[in-house]
C-alpha cells in the first residue's frame, strides 16, 4: 500500500465555518441554497456550482463544472483557502455527543471516532488493495472525474476503514490530547468536528510506514469518487510522457478510520403499492418464508437482530423473523438482510426485482428514523415500509475481501464526512 502526505488546501481557522459543508451527495441543489444563502464562502459554490445558476440548472451542465473551477480559484484567491507549506497528515474526529440532536436515534451513545487525512495511490484501487463492496454506475464516476478534472483537485475526501491498529491509536490519542486546529459543531445535524496537523516528521514516518504495511483499505462511503479519481489519476499518468509515478496526481486524497469505531446504520426501503395484493394477501404471502407478528400500540418497532425486519402496513407495525431454511449463513452474500429481503420480499412477493431502477421503491437513510417510514406510508405517499438490522463492518469487510458485491442500498453512515476542511490539489 502507498499512503503519503500532502500539502492540504484548508481555510483559515477563523473562516472554517463558513467554508465547510456537508457532502455533495446528501442533499439536493434547493437545499444547498437554503443553507448557503448570503454566505458566499460556502463550499457549496464549488461542490454544488449550479447553486449560482437560475433554479432548474442542470448540475451536469458544462457550465456548472466552469463554475467550479472559477470558485475554487476565487476562495484561493481570496485566502478563503490556504494551502499549507508542509507535506502533512491530519486527524480528523467526528463526535456524537450526549446532547446531539440525533443522539437518541443513532442508538449508539456518546462517542468519537478518530480518522486520518492522507493520500491514497490509485494503483492501489485498480489493482484491488483498496477493496469495494459496492457497483458503481459510469454516468456517477464520469460527472465525479469532470469535477476531478476541471478543479485538478479532489476536493471532497472519500472515506476508508481499516484494522484497529495499536501504532496508530497511540498516536492519535496523543495529538487529541492537545489542541486542535478546528473545533466546531455543525449545524442540522449537531455532530462535533475537529482536526489536528500532523507535521512531525518522525510521526509522518509512522503513518506512512503503518498504512504501507496494510494489505488493504476498505471504501466505507465514497465508491464513486474513489472510481472517478483513480480513473483520473490514470488518465493523467497516461497522457504525461515523462511520468515517474511519484506525481501528486498519482494520489487522491481519503479519511482513514479504524473499522471497530464505525457506525453504520440501518438502510430502510417504502414501496409504493403491493403488487395488485391486499394487505391480507400480503402478510399471508409473507407467512411463507416470515414468522409475523403483529406490535401492540403505536410506537415504532425496531428489529432487534440479525434476520429480523420490521414491516409498516396500515398503521401497524409487524415484526418478521425469516425461518430457519431461508438463507444459509455460509454463503456472505445471501445471509446479508438486504438480500433476504430483496429475494424475499421485494422480488418474490412484490416483483421488484432491480432495486436500482425501479420506480416503485425508494430508500430511506437510517438517520431519518423510523417516524420518517411512517409518515411517507401515512401521508399515502407509500403504501408500506420495511426496516432492517445495520449490516456490520465485519460482514463488510468479509464481503470485500471475497470479492464480492453487497446488494444495492445496504449501507449508511453516520456521521457523514464534512467536506471543506482539507482539500488535495493534484499538481
Amino acid at each position: 500500500m502507498k499512503f503519503k502526505p500532502f500539502r492540504g488546501v484548508r481555510p483559515p481557522q477563523a473562516l472554517v465555518e463558513q467554508v465547510e459543508s456537508r457532502p455533495y451527495d446528501v442533499l439536493e441543489s434547493d437545499e444547498a441554497r437554503q443553507e448557503c444563502a448570503g454566505n458566499e464562502k460556502s463550499l457549496y459554490h464549488i461542490i454544488k456550482p449550479e447553486i449560482d445558476f437560475p433554479e432548474g440548472t442542470s448540475e451536469y451542465d458544462p457550465r456548472v463544472y466552469e463554475r467550479a473551477a472559477e470558485n475554487f480559484r476565487k476562495f484561493q484567491d481570496n485566502g478563503w483557502l490556504v494551502q499549507d507549506a508542509k507535506e502533512q497528515y491530519y486527524i480528523y474526529a467526528q463526535s456524537i455527543t450526549e446532547d446531539c440532536p440525533l443522539a437518541a436515534t443513532l442508538q449508539c451513545g456518546a462517542k468519537t471516532q478518530f480518522g486520518i487525512v492522507a493520500c491514497a495511490n490509485y494503483t492501489d484501487y485498480i489493482e484491488g488493495r483498496i477493496k469495494k463492496h459496492e457497483l458503481t454506475r459510469a454516468d456517477k464516476e464520469e460527472d465525479r472525474m469532470k469535477h476531478v478534472r476541471v478543479n485538478d483537485a479532489n476536493i471532497e475526501p472519500v472515506f476508508f476503514a481499516y484494522p484497529d491498529n495499536d501504532t496508530l491509536n497511540a498516536l492519535i490519542a496523543r495529538y487529541a490530547a492537545t489542541a486542535p486546529e478546528y473545533d466546531f459543531i455543525a449545524p442540522i445535524d449537531g455532530f462535533r468536528h475537529q482536526l489536528w496537523c500532523v507535521a512531525d516528521d518522525r510521526d509522518i514516518e509512522t503513518i506512512t510506514e503503518t498504512f504501507g504495511a496494510m494489505p488493504a483499505m476498505y471504501i466505507a462511503d465514497g465508491h464513486h469518487r474513489s472510481a472517478a479519481a483513480a480513473l483520473v489519476g490514470a488518465e493523467k499518468a497516461g497522457q504525461n510522457p515523462n511520468h515517474r509515478g511519484d506525481e501528486e496526481y498519482n494520489y487522491f486524497m481519503a479519511v482513514c478510520f479504524p473499522a471497530s469505531q464505525l457506525t453504520i446504520l440501518d438502510y430502510n426501503r417504502v414501496v409504493k403499492d403491493l403488487n395488485g395484493l391486499t394487505s391480507e394477501e400480503f402478510l399471508a404471502a409473507l407467512a411463507k418464508n416470515f414468522e409475523v407478528a403483529k406490535q401492540a400500540g403505536d410506537a415504532c418497532y425496531r428489529p432487534r437482530q440479525l434476520h429480523e425486519f420490521s414491516l409498516y402496513l396500515d398503521g401497524a407495525w409487524y415484526s418478521l423473523k425469516a425461518k430457519a431454511g431461508t438463507y444459509d449463513d455460509s454463503d456472505p452474500i445471501g445471509v446479508l438482510d438486504v438480500s433476504i429481503s430483496s429475494r424475499l420480499i421485494l422480488d418474490e412477493v412484490l416483483g421488484i426485482k432491480d432495486l436500482r431502477r425501479d420506480k416503485r421503491i425508494d430508500f430511506v437513510g437510517g438517520l431519518r428514523g423510523l417516524d420518517e417510514l411512517k409518515r411517507r406510508v401515512d401521508s399515502g405517499e407509500m403504501r408500506m415500509a420495511l426496516a432492517l438490522y445495520p449490516v456490520t463492518m465485519r460482514q463488510i469487510m468479509d464481503i470485500a475481501d471475497s470479492g464480492n458485491i453487497m446488494p444495492p442500498k445496504a449501507t449508511w453512515f453516520e456521521p457523514k464526512l464534512r467536506s471543506g476542511l482539507v482539500i488535495h490539489k493534484l499538481n
